[in-house]
């Protein structure tokens, strides 16, 4: 990544809720091409900002990021 560059959601430190099956807020790089986006699942709608559906690639993006707190 390019010094100075802000990161995507993908890549911000992991917060207290993150698992490796649900997010806090949209981790994906489109939202808008989640198939559940604005959808009463979606964590722009629900009331605890949780994403229950995280991209595919999330679980190793999670481990990535829980080894770099360790």
């Amino acid at each position: 990544m390019t010094e100075g560059k802000p990161l995507g959601p993908f890549h911000l430190p992991l917060h207290a809720q993150d698992t490796p099956s649900q997010t806090v807020g949209c981790r994906r790089g489109a939202p808008a091409h989640c198939k559940l986006h604005r959808s009463p699942s979606c964590s722009f709608v629900r009331e605890d900002g949780l994403c229950l559906t995280p991209p595919l690639s999330w679980k190793r993006q999670y481990e990535k990021l829980a080894g770099e707190h360790e």
